[in-house]
This record gives structure tokens, C-alpha cells and sequence, in this order.
């Protein structure tokens, strides 16, 4: 079990310390759960209150905190306490899973595709033909990267995830497990001799580098060209991405959220929880979209939107107050 004192912690952070204890910090934890061996942090000044009564023998704070650390305890103060957590996080963070072989005598990797150094495949993984895998790339037990797809350097494709025929991955990915990319995009119309007849979906998906996408999301490949995402994009579990959705820098889609096709994403967007966005709309650079909205028309960049249909937030604050009036009269 790794231990630290709180300078080697603050070697890390480079922050000020305040008080001192004598504990080595053997794990982090959240305030209301840490015993006295383990660091917390306070990352807004309504959490101050719960200090008191924490047994935390640390805490890495912000620099305007109002309280002191009490004896036998001790305060690292950051500019921002929860970029630091995460360093701390880093260095208590658990080898990952061992590989007994750099390719697993169960996986399958055809004989045209490329492999770069020091990648590791696991058991019962299947990489198909004229597939191009980076250096230090890991594909865990039960991948599936299907023809001529290419993987960039140091990504990390964990079990059961699938990369479907002619998709490219960027530099610095990770796909968590179960989650699809490059499946067929949701393309049908009525046909008198078929009832539904499907809409051939020829396209690929393309991501950019340092892309993290979660558990049971999926990417749908391009009717005509691709589907895109850029560097830096943060996809949240069971997520939906329709076909030829276009994702600018840095974006995040958090959990049970849905892009319907066509769907353009200007820079550094965020769409909350659960959200809906409907198909051929345009969000500009740094939208916001609240949990559980549904936008049905573009949105110009920089606006902050809410609620179902979605409205900018002050009005749909004004209209739930008014709501609220009328519930209580």
C-alpha cells in the first residue's frame, strides 16, 4: 500500500502548506467518509462546514478558505483544489491490469494488419485485416477492431468495446468497455414493398486525439462521409452520437444524453444529463445545455439553455418561478 507524507504530497502540488501532522496519508477520500491516515479536499467554500466533524488528517483546499486546519491536521492550499485532487488521485491510483503476453495466444490479429511497438493485446481479441494499431496501444480482453481501422499511439481500448470497419482513432483515446464505434446510423424510410426500407450507411467515424468515450456509448458512422469528433471530446456513459454529427474541441457529453444526425457542435461545449438534441441543428462555441433540455432549433454560441423545449436559462428561471407562484395561490 502506498504511503505519503504531506510534503512529498505537495512536492506534486506545489501549494502552500498550513498546520502539520504527524500521519502518513495512505489513501484519498471524500470528507464525511476519511479516516485519520487519509487526505480530502475542499473544493467550494459550502463544503467548509463539513470539516469540523471530518477525521481527515488533510485536505487539499482553494486559496480563499475561510477556516483553519485544526490540531494534527494540515491544509495544502491550491488555486484549484479539484485539478489538484486529481494529481493525488494519480498517485494513489492502482497498477492497471496485468498482461501475461504482449499479444495472447487466444487473440486473433490478421496477418496484414500493423502492429506498432509495445502494444499489448488481450485474450480473445479479434483484429482484423489491414488494421493499423500505433505504438503502446492496449486493446483488453474481448476488443473488436474490425478492417482497415487504425489506432493511434497510447491508446487504451478496454474489453468488449468494438471499432467497426474503416474507423480512425486518434492519439491518446480511451473507449471503456461496451461502448461502439462506428455502428450503422439510424437511416430509414417508408417503402411501399417493405414497410421500412434501411438507408445503406457508408461513412466512418473519425476521433480526434486525447478522446475519452464511456462505457455503452456509441458513435454512429457517417451516412455519406464521417462522423467527427475532435481532440479532447469527453463522452459520458450511454451516450448516443448520430450519423455525421460533427464535435468541435474539447466537448462533453454527460450520461443518457443524445445527438440525433447532423448535429454540429461548435468548441467546448457541454450538454448536461439526459439531454436531446434534434437532428441538422448547430451549437455554437461554449453552449450550455442544462440536464434533461430539449433543443429543437440552433443555439448561438455562448448562450446557456434550459428545460423542454429548451430556452435560455434566465427565461425558463423566470417561467419556473411564475409556475411555482401559480402552484401555491
Amino acid at each position: 500500500m502506498k504511503k505519503y507524507t504531506i510534503q512529498e504530497i505537495n512536492e506534486v502540488l506545489n501549494g502552500i502548506i498550513v498546520g502539520g501532522t504527524t500521519h502518513l496519508i495512505s489513501a484519498p477520500e471524500q470528507l464525511e467518509l476519511a479516516s485519520e491516515t487519509e487526505i480530502s479536499f475542499i473544493g467550494n467554500k459550502k463544503y467548509e462546514k463539513l470539516w469540523e466533524n471530518s477525521k481527515a488528517c488533510a485536505a487539499i483546499v482553494n486559496e480563499d478558505v475561510t477556516i483553519e486546519p485544526g490540531t494534527n491536521k494540515v491544509f495544502i492550499k491550491v488555486k484549484n483544489a479539484d485539478l489538484a485532487m486529481s494529481q493525488v488521485l494519480e498517485l494513489f491510483a492502482p497498477a492497471p491490469p496485468l498482461f501475461s503476453h504482449e499479444i495472447h495466444p487466444t487473440a486473433v490479429v490478421d496477418a496484414s494488419a500493423t502492429i506498432g511497438n509495445g502494444t499489448r493485446i488481450g485474450a480473445n481479441c479479434y483484429v482484423g485485416p489491414k488494421v493499423v494499431l500505433g505504438e503502446f496501444v492496449t486493446l483488453y480482453p474481448n476488443v473488436t477492431i474490425l478492417d482497415e481501422s487504425t489506432i493511434g499511439k497510447n491508446s487504451v481500448i478496454w474489453s468488449g468495446a468494438v471499432v467497426r470497419e474503416r474507423c480512425h482513432i486518434g492519439d491518446y483515446c480511451i473507449l471503456h468497455p461496451n461502448c461502439t464505434i462506428g455502428a450503422d446510423g439510424f437511416g430509414f424510410r417508408p417503402c411501399p414493398e417493405r414497410g421500412l426500407a434501411k438507408i445503406p450507411q457508408i461513412g466512418n467515424v473519425i476521433i480526434g486525439n486525447n478522446v475519452e468515450i464511456g462505457a455503452n456509448s456509441s458513435v454512429d458512422r457517417g451516412k455519406f462521409s464521417s462522423t467527427i469528433l475532435g481532440d479532447g471530446c469527453k463522452i459520458d456513459n450511454l451516450v448516443q452520437i448520430g450519423h455525421n454529427s460533427k464535435l468541435g474541441k474539447f466537448c462533453i457529453m454527460a450520461g443518457n444524453s443524445g445527438l440525433a444526425g447532423s448535429v454540429t457542435l461548435g468548441n467546448g461545449v457541454i450538454i448536461g444529463g439526459s439531454s436531446s438534441i434534434k437532428d441538422h441543428l448547430t451549437l455554437g462555441d461554449g453552449v450550455i445545455i442544462g440536464a434533461g433540455s430539449g433543443v429543437a432549433a440552433d443555439v448561438p454560441a455562448g448562450k446557456t439553455m434550459l428545460g423542454y423545449p429548451a430556452v435560455e436559462a434566465r427565461t425558463a428561471l423566470k417561467q419556473w418561478a411564475i409556475l411555482k407562484r401559480m402552484a401555491t395561490e
